[in-house]
């Protein structure tokens, strides 16, 4: 089992972050708390190295990101592409989806975050 190590001083700003989510992200967060989605269990506004991930589960190695429209700025752009090049490094995928996704196609969402789960680690 890999242990992730993660910055202290971000802790206090994770759990500030629980309480102040955006509206796709609380949306979406109904779907994954509670072990709904094949038993897995997710966390919001985990830390993970110098990082803040939206949802995290460790069971599943899988991260995921709601993107809002400041993600597609070239320079967002770039830190998306570190943070995702870190994770990967750690052994975690990471699923990103945009706020407009979430919103109008939950269901859609919902369907990828799930066949991911069956397809890369092989749980019915």
């Amino acid at each position: 089992m890999t242990i992730i190590k993660y910055k202290e001083k971000l802790k206090p700003f994770a759990r500030k972050l629980r309480s102040t989510m955006t509206g796709q992200e609380v949306l979406l967060w109904t779907y994954l708390r509670k072990k709904q989605i094949r038993n897995i269990q997710f966390f919001r506004q985990k830390v993970i190295g110098d990082f803040i991930v939206d949802f995290y589960a460790p069971s599943v190695k899988l991260v995921i990101e709601i993107d809002g429209p400041q993600h597609f700025e070239p320079e967002m752009l770039e830190q998306d592409r570190i943070r995702d090049e870190y994770m990967r490094n750690l052994g975690l995928h990471v699923l990103r989806f945009e706020n407009i996704h979430v919103e109008k196609c939950l269901d859609l969402v919902l369907i990828k975050i799930e066949r991911h789960i069956r397809d890369f680690h092989g749980l019915i």
